[in-house]
């Protein structure tokens, strides 16, 4: 085939305003396997290299907290005394770029360990070379300060996660290698409050191990618990607000439309010319010439009835030409069957005309919009008028379906395939009109087919 081109009080509200800030920060990306979305199952997590992750980063993160608790604290304690000779200036500027950067490494580290993603905060910094715009700019984030927010308490709290962790994994890590230490050491002794038991030889340990085990799990779903904390934590402070995310969906949206909008122009223009087009080399010759056959025929009304009798008869035979092609020409514009009877008997009509078997499938429990019904019915011509000039098909189907608010088109053909989408192209222009609707076409021809063209249309935008 060749061209073819979707009053809850202040508990509920601060519940509320967590839930909304973490699902703002962590909104997709594409990540799938994070501590937030992973299998709570013991033996999932023992082989889930997330747990591992998380384990190593809780345990070895606290020295990144103390060296960030020393670095802010001396950093700012010097530039707020050396402010007053104005030396304390460029020590804080050179203090909030050092913790800008620590954040966005953070931001790294969390997503190598949890497997989160924290999106980037930061304003669109000011366009130019000069450093001191930048600066201020910089200055001016909101996140900058979140930044140093998260620094600021990022020692104690990690001081806890260590805590926790190399009690919890401590814990059972010195029970189930009991029976090692016991053939090392000739015998272990295990007290548990009130309660004490003597391991004579690694066989007498065994049990202990058992109970280790345990441990082993309960250490697994803490490491987890405290992941899931430090990951919403991390989400909240150095992730954007519900507001940025909003602005920012809002900017996509934005341009989205001016696109879809661009291409509707577009397409409006190339279907103006194609009338145009039309009108000037079809309908309008032929009346041209019917005109000059009946200039021709009054002439010779007297002096040569028969001549002039059948010219009359071949401009009325030029009359119904064009009133044909007029009639085509308004069809490709807008079909009245389509307006008065909908798109099956509409597409019945093409799949009649088409010099190849078509079978039509139209399952629509009510019209859609007129729009929708005008892109699914051109998708369909442009694609039987592509089948029959390039396809080599011996047969062809429609099918028109509603799935939820979308409605689904396509046609296909068991042809030579090998189609592309050219940017000039017939079915390049028919996603231009998709688009127009926030809808979308989508030509799938490997080569020795057959060709399936999808569009998918929405009945809402």
């Amino acid at each position: 085939m060749g061209e073819l081109s979707k009053d809850p009080g202040m508990g509920g509200a601060a519940i509320g305003w967590a839930a909304a800030r973490w699902a703002a920060a962590t909104r997709a990306s594409g990540d799938t396997a994070s501590v937030m979305t992973g299998s709570w199952h013991p033996l999932a997590m023992l082989k889930s290299s997330l747990t591992w992750r998380s384990a190593l980063y809780l345990g070895v993160s606290m020295a990144f907290g103390l060296g960030w608790f020393v670095v802010l604290v001396v950093g700012l304690a010097l530039s707020a005394g050396l402010l007053i000779i104005w030396v304390g200036l460029p020590l804080l500027v050179l203090l909030m770029i050092a913790w800008r950067f620590g954040a966005m490494l953070e931001r790294q580290l969390v997503r190598a360990a949890f497997g989160v993603r924290v999106p980037n905060p930061y304003r669109t910094p000011p366009q130019g070379r000069n450093p001191f715009a930048r600066l201020k700019g910089m200055a001016g984030d909101p996140a900058t300060w979140k930044d140093l927010g998260y620094l600021a308490v990022f020692f104690p709290v990690t001081l806890v996660e260590f805590v926790v962790s190399v009690t919890a994994w401590g814990a059972a890590g010195s029970l189930v290698f009991l029976p090692a230490v016991v053939a090392v050491n000739g015998g272990a002794e295990v007290n548990a409050g009130y309660v004490s038991y003597w391991a004579g030889n690694p066989v007498e340990a065994l049990p202990i191990s058992l109970i280790g085990l345990v441990f082993a799990v309960i250490a697994m779903y803490v490491t987890r618990a405290m992941a899931i904390g430090h990951s919403a934590w991390a989400a909240l402070m150095l992730g954007p607000s519900p507001a940025q995310t909003e602005n920012a969906a809002l900017r996509k949206r934005t341009e989205h439309l001016q696109a879809s909008r661009a291409r509707g122009v577009d397409a409006a223009e190339f279907e103006r010319r194609r009338i145009e087009r039309d009108l000037h080399d079809g309908a309008q010759q032929r009346l041209l010439a019917v005109a000059m056959d009946i200039g021709r025929a009054r002439a010779k009304l007297n002096d040569d009835p028969e001549g002039a009798r059948a010219l009359i008869e071949q401009a009325h035979s030029g009359t119904k030409e064009a009133i044909s092609e007029l009639r085509d020409l308004a069809r490709g514009i807008y079909p009245a069957i389509l307006t008065d009877r909908g798109l099956d008997p509409a597409l019945s009509g093409l799949a009649g005309r088409a010099p190849v078997p078509v079978e039509v499938s139209v399952d629509l429990p009510e019209r859609p919009p007129a729009a929708v019904e005008s892109i699914a019915y051109f998708i369909v011509a442009e694609s039987l008028a592509n089948i029959a000039k390039y396809a080599r098909a011996t047969s062809a189907s429609v099918r028109v379906v509603r799935e939820d608010r979308w409605v689904v088109v396509e046609v296909i053909d068991n042809g030579m395939g090998g189609a592309v989408a050219r940017p000039d192209g017939g079915l390049s222009g028919l996603a231009d009109r998709a688009a127009t609707i926030d809808g979308m076409l989508i030509v799938d021809s490997p080569a020795g087919g057959p060709t399936i063209i999808r569009a998918d249309l929405p009945c809402s935008w």
